[in-house]
């Protein structure tokens, strides 16, 4: 079936053979963009749909998440905004409790963030393994992430557990955790880090999931300049994520490279660091993508259009540049060509705005401005207004 979303005010395409058009209409056929130009061009479809003036937008492409775990650190996120001390254990924290929830308890954590990306318009997103830090833990943390999106990523790599010897658990990583779980994982990551794991380390872990055919992403420049920028982009690192702290040759090998700077403004916003220096990138010519880095620790929000708002306030980002970044960055950090814009060919992901323009996304911080998403070609509807308890209410079917 086929389906005209017509009478859209501003479409933002990605495309830059078709631009940014007025008064503009997109034809959905199937799962696929199948038309897209001006309205009063518009060829017949099954199905009319009405988008009233509104701006409409590529979906949003989250390539950074941590979704399966267990609990919650409030009580850590207060300690860190009001200056006290706070010493629960902090990933520690989460690794228990996601290694004492059942299946189904992990199950339902993911799917009703899944809801909540798919409600703020993310129609793609990427998923990490990292909280369970066994190999039994680590595969199922995959096989579940696996019900929810293809973009799985394997983060064995994410801290040394208690009482594990490093040298013993990095051989752990790249040998039977690494069997096991790679058949459930398309990329790997590693934290490369200081307190995490060092350049050899990190090396030794992602040359062992190349091998097993994974595809790279490497977190690192979170806490300081180090290695791991430049591992990212000798190994052909799809992203390097994080990023607030960057030499100059970092920002010059990031811009030769086909490695996405992938920016987490959340993570800023919650632990109260520097911010990432985004204008500093994308004069030099790199590519950069957003990402919610969804977490229970540093950043527990599910919102692209809040970290989108942050980039521009904080990070130097236009606001055309921001929606870029979370839409085609995002698809460029996952390598995928389908999805990040709105093109003939491309998967229907589309995001329907309670706004005249996409810059309302930074223009109103906070505020729920998605109306309506389509994503693979099916409709959900995403209510905003407040209705009394027992009348019917629109919402997100995830």
């Amino acid at each position: 079936m086929s389906v005209l979303h017509t009478d859209i005010g501003e479409l933002t395409t990605n495309d830059p053979a078709i631009g940014t058009l007025r008064d503009a209409a997109v034809v959905v056929d199937g799962e696929r963009i199948a038309w897209v130009g001006e309205a009063r061009q518009a060829p017949a479809a099954d199905e009319r749909v009405s988008c009233e003036g509104a701006a409409v937008v590529p979906g949003f492409v989250d390539s950074h998440a941590h979704l399966v775990f267990a609990g919650e650190r409030s009580a850590e996120f207060e300690a860190r905004a009001t200056g006290r001390p706070y010493s629960a254990g902090g990933i520690r924290t989460t690794v228990a409790a996601t290694r004492a929830a059942s299946d189904e308890t992990l199950a339902a954590g993911v799917s009703a963030l899944a809801g909540e990306l798919l409600a703020a318009g993310v129609t793609t997103f990427e998923c990490k393994s990292g909280y369970g830090l066994t190999v039994d833990d680590e595969r199922r943390a995959l096989e579940i992430a696996g019900r929810f999106t293809p973009e799985t990523t394997f983060l064995g790599a994410h801290v040394v557990p208690e009482g594990a010897r490093r040298d013993d658990y990095v051989d752990l990583v790249r040998g039977p955790m690494l069997d096991a779980c790679a058949p459930r994982a398309r990329w790997v990551d590693v934290f490369c880090e200081k307190g995490a794991f060092d350049v050899d380390e990190s090396r030794a872990v992602l040359e062992a999931g190349a091998a097993r055919g994974l595809g790279i992403r490497v977190h690192a420049g979170q806490l300081g300049i180090g290695g791991g920028v430049q591992l990212a982009v000798e190994l052909g690192a799809a992203a390097v994520d994080h990023c607030t702290y960057l030499s100059d040759e970092d920002v010059a090998a990031l811009a030769a490279s086909e490695t996405v700077a992938t920016l987490l403004p959340g993570v800023e916003f919650s632990t109260r660091t520097a911010w990432s220096d985004g204008r500093r990138l994308l004069d030099a010519g790199a590519t950069v993508a957003l990402a919610t880095d969804c977490n229970p620790g540093s950043s527990f929000t599910s919102n692209p259009g809040f970290c989108i708002a942050l980039a521009v306030r904080h990070m130097g980002l236009s606001p055309a540049e921001a929606l870029s970044a979370f839409t085609a960055g995002g698809a460029a950090a996952l390598r995928r060509t389908d999805v990040g814009a709105i093109a003939p060919g491309m998967r229907a992901d589309l995001v329907r705005l309670a706004a005249p323009s996409f810059v309302h996304l930074a223009y109103r911080p906070g505020v729920p401005l998605v109306s309506e998403v389509v994503r693979a070609g099916v409709r959900y509807t995403v209510g905003r207004r407040a209705v009394p308890v027992g009348r019917a209410t629109e919402g997100v079917d995830a």
